[in-house]
C-alpha cells in the first residue's frame, strides 16, 4: 500500500468555463408552477442566479482563494482523498481534523482556517491554535469515486476509519476533531473509533435530540417543550428529498451531470431548508451569499459529484450523530439546556456551546460562531 501524499492545486481548464457559460446560457427553462416556494424553486430565482453565474460569478478568484491554502491528495483504501492541510505558525498548536457539511465542500470552511490555525493575526489570544486538517469527504469534489464505482458502501464507519488513518498518515498521533451535519456524524464516529489518539471531539450541533423516550423530557419547561415542537414542524416540512436519495440516487445523478441549472436548483433548494434566508446581496438573498454558494454548484459541476455526493443518504448515513462515551465532547451551536441534558445521558458532554446561525451551512453563514466554539471547546479540555 503507498502512503504518498501528492500536492494538488485547482486548475479548471478554461474549455470546462466556456461550456459551463455555453449550457447556462442554452437552459431549456420549466414552465413556472402555480404556488411560490413551496412547489420548489421559482423559475424566476433561478433564472436571474444562473445569470449571475453565467455572466458574473468569477469562478477563477474563488479558485485562486482555494489555492492560497496547501492542499494534497492521497489514496486510502482505494478512495483518493483530497485535503487542505494548513500549519499553524504557533509551534504549540495542536492537529485537528475538520470535515465539511453536505451537500457542500471544503469551501465552506475558507473563514474559519485563519482564526483557527494563525489566532495572532486575527487579534485572538495565540496560546491555542491549531495544525487544520479539511478533508474533502468521499465522493464530494475533489474526493472523487474512482470508476468503476467501489461497491463497498462508505459508511460514516469507513470515512472515520479513512480520517483516523489519514491523520496517522500526517503525523499527528494526537488531535482534536469538528465536524458540522454530515461531518458531524463522522466526528463522533471518529471519536469512537479512535480514542486514543482524538483528544476531543466538538460538532455544531445534533447532540441530545429526542428519541422518543418520555424520560428524556422530565423537567422540561414550556418554553424547551416550546422549542422542540418548532423544530419538529420545520423538519416535518421539508421536501422529501430523503427518501428518494436513500432509494433510487443514480437517476438525479444523470440530471445533476448534465445540466448546471438542475445541480444548482438542487442546492438552492438545499441551502434554504430550514433556514430564514436573511435579506443580502440584493434580489437573489442567500443566507451565505451568491458566490459562495456558486462556489460549492461550480466544484460539484466540474469535478461530476452531485450525485456521488449523495452517499450520506443511501448508504444510511444521514442521522444524528452516535452516542459516544470514549471522548469528551461538546457542541458550539447547542441549542436549549434541555437537549444538553439528553446528550449527557450518552457522552461525555464538557461544553455546550450558543452559537446562532441563519443557516446549517454554519461555517459559511455564522464563521465566527464556529471559531468561538471550537476554541472555547479545547480551552475547557486543555486548560491546567
Amino acid at each position: 500500500m503507498t502512503e504518498t501524499i501528492t500536492p494538488f492545486r485547482i486548475d479548471i481548464p478554461q474549455a470546462d468555463l466556456d461550456d459551463l457559460r455555453e449550457r447556462l446560457r442554452r437552459t431549456r427553462w420549466a414552465r413556472q408552477l402555480p404556488g411560490g416556494w413551496d412547489r420548489g424553486v421559482p423559475v424566476a430565482h433561478l433564472r436571474e442566479l444562473a445569470e449571475y453565474w453565467a455572466e458574473t460569478f468569477d469562478w477563477r478568484a474563488q479558485e485562486a482563494r482555494l489555492n492560497a491554502f496547501p492542499q494534497f491528495t492521497t489514496d486510502i483504501d482505494g478512495q483518493r482523498v483530497h485535503f487542505l492541510h494548513v500549519r499553524s505558525p504557533e509551534p504549540h498548536a495542536l492537529p485537528l481534523i475538520v470535515t465539511h457539511s453536505w451537500p457542500s465542500t471544503v469551501a465552506e470552511l475558507l473563514d474559519v482556517l485563519g482564526p483557527l490555525t494563525d489566532p495572532r493575526a486575527h487579534g485572538l489570544d495565540p496560546a491555542l491554535a491549531f495544525h487544520v486538517v479539511a478533508p474533502s469527504l468521499p465522493g464530494f469534489a475533489f474526493s472523487p469515486f474512482p470508476e468503476p464505482a467501489d461497491e463497498r458502501p462508505w459508511s460514516v464507519d469507513r470515512v472515520a476509519r479513512t480520517w483516523a488513518e489519514l491523520m496517522r498518515r500526517l503525523g499527528h498521533d494526537r488531535y482534536g476533531a469538528h465536524g458540522n451535519d454530515a461531518g458531524a456524524l463522522v466526528t463522533a464516529r471518529l471519536a469512537a473509533l479512535d480514542p486514543e489518539h482524538v483528544t476531543g471531539a466538538v460538532i455544531t450541533s445534533g447532540l441530545g435530540i429526542p428519541t422518543g423516550d418520555p424520560a428524556e423530557l422530565e423537567g422540561a419547561s414550556a418554553e424547551e417543550l416550546g422549542w422542540l415542537k418548532t423544530l419538529g414542524e420545520r423538519m416535518a416540512g421539508g421536501s422529501g428529498y430523503g427518501p428518494y436519495l436513500a432509494s433510487r440516487p443514480q437517476t438525479l445523478a444523470h440530471g445533476f451531470a448534465d445540466s448546471p441549472v438542475a445541480q444548482l436548483a438542487y442546492l438552492v433548494e438545499r441551502f434554504k431548508e430550514f433556514d430564514g434566508w436573511p435579506e443580502r446581496n440584493g434580489p437573489v438573498a442567500e443566507p451565505i451569499g451568491r458566490d459562495l454558494l456558486l462556489t460549492t454548484a461550480s466544484l460539484y459541476w466540474f469535478t461530476g459529484t452531485g450525485g456521488s455526493s449523495s452517499w450520506t443518504y443511501y448508504e444510511g448515513a444521514a442521522g444524528m450523530p452516535v452516542d459516544q462515551r470514549e471522548v469528551p465532547t461538546g457542541a458550539t451551536h447547542g441549542g436549549p439546556d434541555l437537549l444538553r441534558r439528553i446528550a449527557e445521558r450518552g457522552n461525555d458532554v464538557v461544553y455546550w456551546g450558543d452559537g446562532e446561525s441563519p443557516s446549517h451551512m454554519v461555517a459559511m453563514a455564522a464563521p465566527a460562531t464556529v471559531v468561538t466554539g471550537i476554541r472555547e471547546f479545547f480551552q475547557v479540555l486543555l486548560r491546567p
